[in-house]
């Protein structure tokens, strides 16, 4: 259950990042970038960016919020913690000593 929900809010995840990378991208930048063509249609250039803008805010808050549940999730219980006070993790084992290495012959050279 636990990977199922994990896997379903990693691609609700996705699609909130592709969604601001194309809302960030719409926007008009001061030098133009791929902003929106002029203030034809429905909405004014200025509308544009207000709704632009509070788009671009809502789904910045949905992002950081996911990544900090998704962080979360994925800490699980398994995993010794620094905060809860857990025993660290054993220390690698000790490196062989030179005398313990099978001497390297040495090869003739021409």
């Amino acid at each position: 259950m636990g990977a199922a929900l994990q896997q379903i809010l990693l691609v609700i995840h996705l699609l909130i990042a592709l969604a601001l990378v194309g809302v960030v991208l719409l926007q008009r930048s001061e030098g133009g970038g791929l902003g929106i063509g002029g203030g034809t249609g429905m909405m004014s250039s200025r509308g544009q960016s207000n709704l632009l803008t509070r788009a671009t805010a809502v789904l910045a808050a949905a992002f950081m919020g996911m990544s900090l549940l998704l962080a979360i999730l994925a800490s699980g219980a398994s995993q010794p913690s620094v905060l809860v006070g857990e025993e660290p993790l054993s220390a690698p084992p000790a490196a062989e000593s030179p005398a313990d290495v099978d001497a390297i012959p040495d090869v003739p050279t021409d």
